[in-house]
């Protein structure tokens, strides 16, 4: 992903948080065609994607040495098509909104859009189809219900997720390195992007607000921050 310089995150922080507040990924790579045979990719698969629970240490700034983990239904040709080994991308998209003109109060001017993704790239392991995918059903469960759920107990269910497991695709992406753009109007001067933010902070749309939050904690183009808001 080509990130200009005024656009990368602070920190490694901030891709982290987009990781884990935007974990619907799409899962990309390319085909391995047999000889002779024309190419059946590139593959893309959106998918549920968590930092591996058994992870232990700091995230590195690039999040190389990390760990994510997923699923997919095996019945998924890029299932087939994946292979312990497989170089993979992991496209996680974060908040973002359409700037109109009207909003720079300024002439001449055009449209943009805002927008904050991460490139996750890795190597791709194919886990066991019976415990280890089990294991990576209720972690994502687990993970899922404590971020955006109610708190809903799994134990009576792990029967049901038995009978489930044989279908499910599970695996470890170990990662090599990322890429995070936040492109949050810091082009723009200070005046224009409160403006900006002010603007999306008062939609409707979650996605703007949370565009705007972001925005927020990016005071100038330049700013030293710890970590995105929380």
């Amino acid at each position: 992903m080509f990130v200009p310089n005024q656009y990368r995150e602070p920190n490694g922080s901030w891709m982290v948080d987009v990781i884990r507040k935007n974990p619907l990924a799409l899962m990309a790579t390319n085909s391995s065609p047999a000889e002779g045979s024309p190419p059946a990719g590139p593959f893309a698969t959106h998918l549920p994607v968590i930092p591996d629970p058994q992870m232990t240490g700091e995230w590195s700034d690039d999040l190389s040495g990390t760990t994510l983990l997923g699923h997919m239904n095996r019945a998924n040709p890029h299932w087939a098509a994946l292979e312990t080994g497989s170089v993979v991308l992991l496209v996680f998209t974060g908040p973002h909104g359409y700037v109109s003109p009207t909003v720079y109060e300024m002439t001449p001017a055009a449209p943009t859009w805002n927008f904050t993704s991460v490139h996750v790239h890795g190597v791709l392991e194919k886990l066991d189809p019976g415990e280890e995918t089990l294991e990576v059903v209720q972690s994502t469960v687990r993970a899922f219900e404590g971020e955006f759920g109610t708190g809903w107990d799994m134990s009576e269910s792990i029967g049901y997720f038995h009978k489930l497991a044989p279908a499910v695709g599970a695996f470890r992406v170990r990662v090599s390195g990322a890429d995070g753009m936040f492109k949050l109007s810091q082009e723009q001067a200070p005046e224009v992007r409160d403006r900006v933010q002010q603007s999306f902070a008062g939609r409707e749309s979650s996605r703007h607000r949370e565009t705007a939050e972001l925005m927020s904690a990016l005071p100038c183009p330049h700013a030293a921050l710890s970590g995105p808001p929380a």
